[in-house]
């Protein structure tokens, strides 16, 4: 079979999607599996967690430090990607999941730390790091999506996103709990770490997407601006005291 014809093979078996955006989808996918899944696959191993740990005070704040990183953070990673690009603010945002997860998974067995804090403790901090990047995977799946494909297919698309998102919701505290029960509850964080290189490998090696050139300053400390004009007069206008 020639190149050509086994090219319009696979552009027919993909639906008209072309090879290179199958993997980019792919990839995202991926990143939407990671952010959704660690949203509830946790909830069925806190038992074990607290058993292990102890610290049954902070077992809210395994899920809520979580939760509220990913609130807090998603709108940013919009807006920085458009300053420095799709690609590296995904790849970073992954790059942050992982060392948060890495670094669950190690809680209250890291030496050194565990004479300064208690691992319930150590994981909740843990657990807002993997919010902050969580934050990026979700949001960065969505407008990469967004930039690859035409306004006709993004609602075909971002089905198959949205079926991730409700499959992983679902699934999230039957595989958490098949694993704590077959390994550890370690596993269940540290699970994230191949998925994730793949998905950065997908993404830094098959999306092409333009860098902005522009220089951008940000103000960080959201200080006003001293040149800023001086608020308008709010009054209401003059009548004309003029009469025909």
């Amino acid at each position: 079979m020639s190149e050509s014809a086994s090219g319009a093979a696979d552009d027919d078996f993909l639906g008209g999607l072309g090879r290179e955006r199958a993997v980019v989808l792919g990839g995202l996918m991926l990143g939407m599996l990671l952010g959704s899944i660690d949203q509830s696959i946790v909830s069925t191993a806190l038992p074990v967690i607290v058993g292990d740990l102890g610290g049954a005070g902070s077992l809210s704040w395994i899920v809520t430090a979580y939760l509220i990183t990913v609130s807090v953070t998603t709108p940013l990673y919009g807006k920085l990607s458009d300053i420095y690009g799709r690609s590296i603010v995904y790849e970073i945002s992954i790059a942050i999941f992982l060392v948060g997860s890495a670094l669950s998974g190690l809680a209250g067995d890291i030496p050194g730390l565990d004479a300064a804090l208690s691992g319930m403790v150590q994981l909740a901090l843990f657990r807002a790091i993997q919010g902050v990047g969580a934050g990026g995977l979700i949001a960065m799946a969505t407008t990469i999506l967004g930039d690859i494909f035409s306004p006709r297919e993004r609602g075909q698309y971002m089905s198959y996103m949205m079926l991730i998102f409700g499959a992983s919701t679902v699934a999230g505290p039957v595989f958490g709990g098949w694993i704590t029960d077959q390994f550890s509850w370690r596993w269940i964080f540290y699970i994230n770490v191949p998925i994730g290189l793949a998905a950065i490998a997908v993404i830094h090696t098959r999306l092409d997407l333009p860098v902005p050139e522009e220089s951008h300053d940000i103000d960080y400390l959201a200080r006003a601006s001293s040149s800023s004009p001086s608020p308008r007069s709010c009054s209401p206008p003059r009548r004309s005291t003029t009469t025909g």
